[in-house]
């Protein structure tokens, strides 16, 4: 019963509350001009961050290691990464094994080039497969004369 009571008196309050504003009839505010210009950054920053975010496409990558040797496969992650900055290494684990994947290649000649690479030039000692997957692929950037 009190719980009733309560309740009507909060509804009571609420209406006589909305009631008073709305014969008031005016509504002033302050707002902050950083405002509008933080909002102005926001929305720039999106559009940037939309037009140079990843996209997925149909390609392929590299499986340069399986082991369940942390620090073999950490030390080819490095080498991996100090000799090609502009390519992505991928660790997954898969108990009990760690595989690292190599590469963001849209065509399988592409892949089979590095892979090569890599065999001749003895940076993977054991077997690379090329693997088909959905990788990362960069917009390219509009030119613009200038």
């Amino acid at each position: 019963m009190n719980t009733y009571i309560l309740l009507f008196m909060l509804f009571c309050s609420s209406a006589a509350f909305s009631q008073d504003s709305l014969i008031a009839g005016n509504i002033s505010y302050n707002k902050d001009p950083r405002l509008e210009t933080l909002g102005k950054k926001m929305s720039e920053f999106n559009d940037a961050m939309a037009e140079s975010a990843a996209r997925t496409a149909k390609g392929y990558r590299l499986m340069v290691l399986s082991s369940n040797d942390r620090n073999e496969v950490m030390n080819l992650r490095t080498r991996l990464l100090q000799l090609y900055p502009d390519q992505k290494v991928y660790m997954i684990f898969q108990s009990p094994y760690i595989k690292l994947k190599f590469g963001n290649f849209l065509e399988k000649k592409e892949a089979e080039k590095v892979k090569k690479h890599l065999n001749d030039n003895k940076i993977v000692t054991g077997n690379i497969y090329v693997l088909a997957e959905k990788i990362e692929v960069k917009p390219e950037k509009p030119v613009t004369d200038e």
